[in-house]
């Protein structure tokens, strides 16, 4: 369902009633002639529809975790917050850019319209910009020739599926002087190659047994999930491109299981 579409329809209607009823239909009736329901519940419901629809076109939308991809970072269930205005501003629906404003850094976690089918939203950490070589050798990162740094933070389990836990290793991950958790399943192969699919600009990927290496073209970015061994990202459907970027997630803002995690900031 394309929700902003239909955001953008409402409103439409709405406000075309409005305007309709401001400059035409309002001379004409009587005095004491009370609006028909037809004008009336329009008129009532534009206001709201048009702050509704401004808040989630420029400023910020909320979005749910569905999968956990991105564990320890974002649960499943976790409710988020994305600013939608910090990498540009953007035409509703069409999404097309109209204001530069900031490009996305390494580290950022990033909501954007899925390369294979732009009606999915995805979220992942972006690890490489335009122009950046990403190497992931033996479950470790390098980019640009540098071995990403990493500290052991102690174990971690998870229910995957609801079909029972699952162990990982739990690790520091440093960008510079930023850092952030991921996740590590020592039991699982760091590349299900079976999955990796015919994607553009697959030509800047080599892949090999241990691993692969991207040279990320211009206008795209390379994202990982931070569970690192169960996540679906750049590894396997390849780049996003910065058309598709929707906005920067920042904020936990409900989980109905936990709510230790309302009000969290997203690292």
């Amino acid at each position: 369902m394309n929700f902003p579409l239909i955001l953008f329809v409402l409103l439409v209607i709405t406000g075309s009633i409005w305007l309709l009823d401001y400059f035409l239909w309002k001379n004409k009736r009587a005095p004491e002639e009370n609006e028909p329901w037809w004008i009336e519940y329009p008129k009532s419901f534009f206001p709201i529809i048009l702050i509704v629809f401004s808040l989630r076109s420029f400023v910020i939308e909320p979005f749910k975790i569905p999968s956990g991809s991105m564990i320890p970072t974002l649960l499943v269930g976790d409710f988020i917050l994305v600013n939608k205005y910090t990498f540009g501003i953007r035409l509703p629906v069409l999404n097309k850019k109209i204001l530069d404003i900031n490009e996305p850094k390494r580290g950022d976690v990033l909501v954007f319209r899925y390369p294979e089918d732009p009606s999915i939203d995805y979220i992942k950490r972006v690890i490489g910009l335009p122009g950046d070589t990403i190497t992931y050798h033996n479950k470790q990162l390098i980019i640009n020739g540098e071995v990403t740094k990493m500290e052991y933070e102690g174990d971690y389990k998870y229910i995957e599926s609801g079909f029972g836990y699952v162990y990982a290793d739990q690790f520091s991950e440093y960008f510079k002087e930023e850092n952030h958790s991921i996740l590590i399943n020592q039991d699982v192969k760091g590349m299900q190659y079976s999955n990796v699919r015919q994607f553009e600009f697959r030509e800047n990927c080599k892949y090999r047994r241990t691993g692969f290496t991207c040279e990320v073209p211009a206008g795209n970015y390379f994202t990982l999930g931070d569970n690192r061994d169960s996540s679906s990202d750049s590894r396997y459907w390849g780049f996003v491109p910065e058309e598709n970027i929707v906005g920067k997630a920042f904020m936990i803002w409900w989980n109905f299981g936990d709510f230790g995690r309302i009000g969290l900031s997203i690292n």
